[in-house]
C-alpha cells in the first residue's frame, strides 16, 4: 500500500465536494468546518466543487472529479478533505485520473457516500481514511470533549505507529438545525455509549482494513470498482449504516450478499460501527442478524465479529485507515491499529 506522508502545521489542504454540494445551502456549518481545520494549523484551499451550487454540484459529477484529479496533481495540496457526503459519488469515479492519482499518494479522508472514491482510490493501491468530513465532524470540533479533541487532532499530526482505539463515553445521534445560525454546529441526541460488543471469536485475529458505508458500498458491487474474488482474504471489513437507517431485512439482504459472494470465508473479522438512529432494542436485534447470516447461514463460527464500535454516523468518530493492518484482540476486547498510516 501506498501511504501519505505525515501531515504537518502549515501543510495545505484541498477542500472540494465528491457528492452532494451542501456547502452552498448551509455556509455556516462549512465555515465552522473550514475554521477548525485552520485552527488545527492548515491552510486551505478551495476547489471550485466546494461551494458550488447544489443543482451544479449534483449535475456535473465530471467536474467533481477533475477537482479530485486537480487536487491529487498539486504537488503544494498535501491532504484532501471532502465537504460532506451525498448519495451520488459513484457517478464521479469513471471521470477519475486512476493512474496520475495513484503516482501521488495523499492524505483523503471523509466517510458515508465518499465511500465509493475511498474504494476506487484505495483499489489502486492507495490507503485512503475514513472519518470526519468538513460540515460533519471537523464543524463540531469545539463541541466534542477534550479527549476526542486530542485523539483526532493527534491522528493528523501525531499519528502513532501503533495503538489502541480509543472509546469514549458518550456520543451524539445527529446534529443541531443547519439552518439555525445559533445552533446549527450543535451535536445532539448526546446518550451513553456502551462501547463495542463482540459477538463472537476468541484470541487475536490481524487483517488489512477495508469497508466503509453498506449502503454506498451496495452501488459499487458488481462494478470495476469493486474487489476482485481473492481481494478478500485476510481482510478485516467494516462496515456503517448511514443517517438513512436501513431496515434490519435490508442489512440481513446486504450481508447475505457477502455470504454468497465467499467474503465471510475469507476474512480475519468484521466490525460493525455504531447504528445511527437505532434504539437499544433495534441494536440488540441487528447484532442478532448479523451472527444468524454470518454463523447460521454460512457457517462462519470462528470469524470474529465486533458490533457498535465508533465510527461513521454518529460522533465522535473514529479514523479508519483502509489498507492498513489491523487486530481484533477477542479476549482484552480491543480494536488495535498495528501499523502507522502514514510515511513517518
Amino acid at each position: 500500500m501506498r501511504k501519505p506522508r505525515t501531515l504537518r502545521r502549515g501543510d495545505t489542504l484541498a477542500v472540494l465536494s465528491p457528492s452532494k454540494g451542501l456547502p452552498a445551502l448551509f455556509p455556516q456549518v462549512y465555515e465552522a468546518g473550514l475554521a477548525t481545520l485552520r485552527e488545527l494549523g492548515f491552510q486551505i484551499r478551495e476547489y471550485p466543487s466546494a461551494r458550488m451550487a447544489f443543482d451544479e454540484v449534483y449535475a456535473h459529477p465530471e467536474l467533481r472529479a477533475a477537482d479530485i484529479n486537480a487536487a491529487f496533481a498539486d504537488p503544494d495540496i498535501a491532504g484532501i478533505v471532502s465537504s460532506i457526503g451525498g448519495d451520488d459519488s459513484a457517478r464521479i469515479l469513471r471521470h477519475l485520473d486512476l493512474p496520475l492519482i495513484a503516482r501521488n499518494p495523499k492524505f483523503f479522508i471523509g466517510y458515508s457516500d465518499f465511500t465509493s472514491v475511498s474504494v476506487a482510490l484505495h483499489l489502486q493501491g492507495l490507503v485512503t481514511f475514513n472519518g470526519p468530513s468538513v460540515m460533519a465532524g471537523f464543524a463540531q470540533y469545539r463541541h466534542f470533549p477534550p479527549a476526542y479533541q486530542a485523539y483526532l487532532r493527534d491522528t493528523l499530526l501525531a499519528p502513532s505507529p501503533r495503538h489502541v482505539l480509543p472509546q469514549f463515553p458518550d456520543y451524539a445521534n445527529g446534529y443541531g438545525d443547519w439552518s439555525d445560525p445559533q445552533h446549527c454546529c450543535d451535536l445532539a441526541g448526546w446518550r451513553s455509549d456502551a462501547g463495542p460488543r463482540f459477538l463472537q471469536g476468541s484470541g487475536t485475529h490481524h487483517g488489512r482494513l477495508f469497508g466503509g458505508c453498506m449502503e454506498v458500498l451496495e452501488m459499487l458491487k458488481g462494478t470495476a470498482w469493486w474487489p476482485q474474488a481473492d481481494f478478500w482474504q485476510g481482510r478485516i471489513l467494516f462496515l456503517e449504516t448511514s443517517q438513512e437507517k436501513p431496515s434490519l431485512d435490508y442489512v440481513k439482504y446486504w450481508l447475505r450478499n457477502y455470504g454468497v459472494m465467499g467474503v465471510f470465508g475469507q476474512l480475519a473479522g468484521l466490525i460493525v460501527g455504531r447504528a445511527r438512529d437505532y434504539s437499544g432494542e433495534e441494536k440488540a436485534q441487528l447484532d442478532q442478524v448479523i451472527v444468524q447470516v454470518v454463523r447460521g447461514e454460512f457457517g462462519c463460527s470462528n470469524l470474529p465479529i465486533v458490533s457498535n464500535a465508533g465510527f461513521g454516523h454518529t460522533d465522535p468518530q473514529l479514523v479508519l485507515p483502509l489498507g492498513i493492518e489491523f487486530a481484533i484482540d477477542c479476549e482484552q476486547r480491543q480494536l488495535i491499529q498495528c501499523e502507522s498510516a502514514f510515511i513517518l
